[in-house]
């Protein structure tokens, strides 16, 4: 039986994972934390029945009270860096789903789950197309040198790029980078219409009403280019089965691993 801690718990998309841990065999919803819901039952306020699942304003307390092994850490990037080296330093293993963290952040994370022997699973996306967006663009990256990124989210997101993005970008520079004809410096007119530079890879952030979450990833060849696309609708439910298979997976190896086809089989 897992034993599983969520960060983010009423959150839209930490009380779809709630509910699916829940209804998961194998797996025990111990607790969550919830700033503006802190002291409450989580099972009351997610329909639960009768169960009691305590809510923590912060993960020092929850650390005190409750028994788990696994953080799934879905707040805000100010505090999930807290939240996760907490969790690690008392030996718990730890899912990512929280945009915004940078890579300097993954680096101390990285060393603290080595220091205490465990384990962080960060996926930038938990939804199995954009699983599968990741690593067909992957692919294409080893045979397509020339390629952007396009970031798609609501008006009220207000990390940029999404850490879906940041992730996807991260990944495909470590392959190679993207070769940008004309540099953007000797770009004539608004140089920042040209987006900015993510480790060597163009990204452009829109940010309007109508888009969840969308990943454009589009690579050109002379007369010819390959659109790869994911977009998310309204529910958070294509993040769970992809978030039940990280806590699954995150006991299967020690250290980080980032993107979660990194423990898929394909």
């Amino acid at each position: 039986m897992i034993k599983v801690f969520i960060a983010g718990a009423t959150g839209w998309a930490g009380s779809a994972i709630a509910k699916g841990v829940y209804n998961e065999k194998g797996m025990q919803l111990a607790g969550g934390l919830s700033r503006f819901n802190k002291q409450e039952n989580l099972a009351e306020i997610l329909d639960f029945g009768n169960d009691e699942i305590p809510l923590f304003g912060t993960i020092e307390e929850a650390l005190e009270q409750v028994d788990f092994d696994v953080l799934v850490e879905f707040t805000k990037p100010d505090i999930a860096k807290k939240n996760i080296l907490s969790a690690l330093n008392k030996g718990k293993k730890v899912v990512v789903g929280t945009s915004g963290l940078t890579n300097e952040d993954y680096t101390e994370i990285e060393k603290a789950a080595n220091d205490n022997n465990t384990s962080v699973l960060a996926a930038g996306n938990f939804a199995i197309t954009a699983v599968l967006l990741f690593k067909f663009a992957s692919i294409a990256a080893q045979y397509i040198p020339n390629y952007e990124l396009i970031d798609y989210a609501s008006q009220n997101k207000v990390d940029a790029p999404s850490g879906s993005v940041a992730e996807l970008a991260h990944r495909l520079s470590g392959i190679q980078q993207s070769n940008i004809t004309v540099p953007v410096k000797d770009t004539i007119g608004s140089k920042e219409t040209r987006g900015a530079d993510i480790e060597g890879v163009q990204v452009h952030a829109v940010r309007l009403p109508g888009h969840v979450l969308g990943i454009e990833a589009i690579f050109g060849m002379p007369d010819e280019k390959l659109i790869l696309r994911h977009d998310a609708g309204n529910s958070a439910e294509p993040y769970v089965k992809g978030a039940i298979l990280a806590i699954e997976k995150v006991s299967t190896f020690k250290g980080l691993k980032r993107g979660l086809d990194a423990v898929m089989d394909f």
